[in-house]
């Protein structure tokens, strides 16, 4: 049976398979897909892994962002009973003293953030968790979430339909380290499922009512050979009444016959990464020109050549651009740009040698991302100059796109599909941020679609006012605590931090780094979780006999 490979783009070498045997492509041999790696589940939160949830708690002295797109205010204290924001008090007037003695005096756990910012807890909208070819269990993906301010993730999937269900239990009673967990599934996942391959409408229905059943929160859909657009349809259409959230990646596989607004006109909730977009804009018909040797189960081929659509959609402000736009707006469909992904293609050397990679990056993690035939997202072959210049063009129109939608009032969201294509899972999050301000979002506005906009496309499925989002009196106590300014300089959000000339030692600094994040009341020392994940990284590296220190180049 042909296995899918748990990835950001769903099937890692789609080949023609018969009797279990996989041709080959006309160019270069390809191997046979490996199949689909696990996940292990995280050990139980031990003693002083965090603090609290308690009856009451304050955050003392803060400058609040609260990602509404209202500007910073403060300082403030902020009140937290159990895990429930219950009130937001001034603490004093800017540039005077602060009050002394302020209220709540009968707190059980006070934390001084004097002169830090809070936000909310992020959102990561599109994640897949350390699977056992990654990382010894899913705990790694948690801490560095979790160290760089995301408190709730979308997986697309998590892992196995099981385990998905199981950690996302586990993280609700708060017995793991976890970010709180959304699980959306793919069509036919689950032990359970008995109805064969979702390649009719009916059998997709039949799924979507037993998958509901199950309990997960959504659905990925990919526009593979078993589900052609009256599948896709019937999924969606399923899911819609069922109060399940759809997210789907249009493959090149199936994009020709429905693309992201044949998509949204059926009913999908988000656009993940950029496929259909320019699907939808092609200047010469519903089909890109593919070159004549092209072969998709080459990955070389397949994402050197994705690059060519910004040269066949049609120019950005034009009649066209902007009655797609219009059109996915009137659907309220969300994007999920996901550029952090993707991003090596313009820059190979920079995203290979990233400085977090030596002392967070898993070994088993850095083979993965070595070019390889068999690994998905590793098909740096041969990767050329044109290739990447092709890339950066692409970049310039996607962001665009991108922008442009956000300035019609359609909503965006930030989602990392970290875990491949040199992108750890947290630092390729935070980077998603960067390259939002780089399509042209102001820093409250990217704020805004890393907090409420995540928030607002998690629960409307259901019909529910999100509890997450924003800091507000009534919400959860979701939070990142930050000692720089995040507005001013995202790169202070990067675990490693950033660099900054001391003016009076005249040296280099590390500033920077998420101090504290704040899930379900618990308060997590960020710089703790770090310590934590370099310390799995060093015993990974002992086990296979590497040296502690850095990571073998080619």
């Amino acid at each position: 049976m042909f296995k899918r490979h748990m990835c950001f783009a769903g099937l890692s070498l789609l080949a023609l398979v018969a009797g279990g045997a996989i041709a080959q492509p006309a160019k270069a041999p390809v191997e046979a897909v490996k199949p689909r790696a696990g996940a292990n589940p995280a050990p139980a939160r031990a003693a002083g892994e965090g603090a609290g949830p308690f009856r009451k708690m304050v955050i003392r002295g803060v400058t609040l962002i609260d990602g509404s797109g209202a500007p910073p205010r403060g300082p403030v204290d902020i009140v937290i009973e159990n895990d429930v924001i219950a009130d937001i008090l001034p603490a004093g007037t800017p540039g005077l003293p602060f009050k002394q003695g302020r209220a709540p005096t009968d707190a059980d756990y006070e934390l001084d953030a004097t002169g830090m910012f809070v936000t909310p807890g992020f959102i990561d909208m599109h994640v897949h968790g350390s699977t056992d070819d990654k990382a010894p269990d899913l705990s790694y993906s948690y801490k560095l979430w979790l160290a760089h301010g995301v408190t709730t993730v979308r997986g697309v999937d998590l892992a196995p339909m099981e385990v998905s269900l199981s950690e996302r239990a586990r993280s609700a009673r708060n017995e793991i380290v976890a970010p709180r967990i959304f699980a959306y599934q793919r069509p036919g996942q689950g032990r359970g499922w008995t109805g064969g391959r979702t390649n009719t409408p009916e059998k997709a229905r039949a799924w979507v009512q037993w998958a509901a059943k199950q309990g997960i929160d959504g659905i990925k859909l990919l526009d593979d050979p078993d589900q052609p657009p009256e599948v896709m349809a019937a999924i969606m259409d399923e899911a819609k009444k069922l109060k399940l959230g759809t997210t789907a990646h249009l493959s090149q596989i199936g994009v020709g016959r429905m693309n992201a607004e044949q998509a949204g006109d059926a009913g999908l909730g988000t656009v993940t990464h950029f496929y259909g977009h320019f699907e939808s804009l092609l200047k010469n018909g519903p089909v890109q020109n593919w070159p004549v040797d092209y072969n998709y189960a080459d990955e070389q081929d397949r994402f050197g050549n994705v690059a060519n659509l910004a040269e066949e959609s049609v120019e950005p402000g034009s009649d066209r651009w902007w009655a797609y736009l219009e059109h996915q707006k009137a659907n309220h469909v969300t994007f999920d740009p996901t550029m952090t992904i993707y991003a090596a293609g313009r820059d190979l050397m920079l995203a290979r040698n990233a400085d977090w990679h030596d002392k967070y990056t898993m070994p088993q993690l850095w083979n993965f991302y070595m070019s390889s035939r068999e690994n998905h997202g590793s098909y740096f072959y041969d990767w050329t100059t044109a290739i990447e210049v092709k890339w950066r063009n692409f970049y310039h129109k996607y962001m665009r796109l991108i922008n442009d939608y956000k300035n019609i009032g359609g909503r965006v969201t930030t989602g990392s599909d970290s875990g491949f294509i040199f992108k750890p899972y947290g630092f390729g999050y935070v980077q998603e941020l960067e390259l939002l301000q780089e399509a042209g979002f102001n820093p409250s506005q990217v704020i805004q679609s890393a907090t409420l906009n995540g928030a607002l496309t998690l629960y409307d499925p259901r019909g529910e006012v999100p509890p997450i989002g924003t800091v507000r009196v009534g919400k959860l106590a979701d939070l990142v605590i930050v000692k720089e300014n995040p507005l001013q300089n995202f790169k202070t959000l990067y675990g490693t931090g950033t660099l900054r000339l001391n003016e009076q030692t005249q040296r280099l600094e590390r500033v920077g780094g998420v101090s504290y994040t704040v899930k379900d009341g618990i308060v997590y020392d960020a710089k703790k979780l770090l310590a934590d994940v370099a310390d799995m990284v060093v015993a990974e590296k002992r086990r296979m006999g590497m040296p502690e220190q850095g990571l073998p180049h080619p």
